[in-house]
C-alpha cells in the first residue's frame, strides 16, 4: 500500500518531490517505508538518534495517524530524517494518554533526499482501525510547510485557519484487510484496554 503526499495541508500542490509512504505486513507488526526529500530545515533536535523525542513535530517530519473514528483512539507515529521518532497514543482529539513508546528505527540520508523504515507493533495499534492520515513538516520561521495525504478541502477553508492535523474529519478509510488479506483479524493490543 503506497500513499504520496502531494498537497500541504489547504490542498495546495507541494512545489517538490511528494513524501512517500509504504505500509506492508512486517514481522508482529506494520512495517512503514518513508521516502522524503532531505530539506534540513530545521536543523536536527538535540536528542539521540534512534529515541524518542517530545515535541518531535517542531522539526522535519513525516507522521502517520491510524485512527478507529468510532471510538476517535488513535496512533501518532513521527519519524524524522536525523533519526529521532515520536510514538503517541491518543484517546478523542489531541488527548495523549500513552507517550514516546520505542521503536526499531532505520534510517538513510544524502544531501536531498531521505529514507526511514520501521517496524510498528500490533500492540501500538488501537482496536479497529479504520481511517488513516499521513503529513509532513519541514522548514523554518515564515517558511513552515505542512502537508498533507488528505488535506482540508479548499471549499471548507475558513479565513485564519491554521494547519492541525488533529482535524480527524478529513481522514479516510482504511483497512488493514487490504495488506493482510480479507479474512484478517486486528491483533488485541495489551496497550489498549482502557
Amino acid at each position: 500500500m503506497h500513499f504520496r503526499i502531494e498537497h500541504q495541508w489547504n490542498s495546495q500542490p507541494v512545489a517538490h518531490e511528494p513524501v512517500t509512504i509504504s505500509l506492508k505486513p512486517g514481522d508482529n507488526g506494520l512495517q512503514m517505508d518513508i521516502n522524503a526529500p532531505f530539506f534540513n530545515d530545521p536543523p536536527a533536535p538535540p536528542g539521540p538518534p534512534g529515541q524518542p523525542f517530545p515535541g518531535l513535530w517542531d522539526y522535519e517530519v513525516v507522521e502517520a495517524f491510524f485512527l478507529n473514528s468510532e471510538k476517535e483512539q488513535y496512533l501518532e507515529v513521527e519519524i524524522c530524517p536525523h533519526g529521532q521518532h515520536l510514538v503517541l497514543l491518543l484517546s478523542k482529539r489531541r488527548n495523549i494518554w500513552k507517550e514516546c513508546l520505542p521503536l526499531s528505527l532505520q534510517v538513510f540520508k544524502t544531501d536531498t533526499k531521505w529514507e526511514g523504515s520501521v517496524l510498528l507493533p500490533w500492540d501500538y495499534f488501537p482496536p479497529s482501525v479504520d481511517q488513516f492520515n499521513a503529513y509532513a513538516i519541514h522548514g523554518s520561521d515564515s517558511k513552515r510547510t505542512y502537508e498533507a495525504l488528505y488535506p482540508v478541502p479548499q471549499d471548507a477553508l475558513k479565513e485564519g485557519q491554521q494547519p492541525d492535523f488533529h482535524r480527524l474529519e478529513y481522514f479516510r478509510p482504511f483497512s488493514f484487510c487490504t495488506l493482510m488479506g480479507k479474512n484478517w483479524k486486528q491483533p488485541e493490543s495489551c496497550l489498549w484496554k482502557i
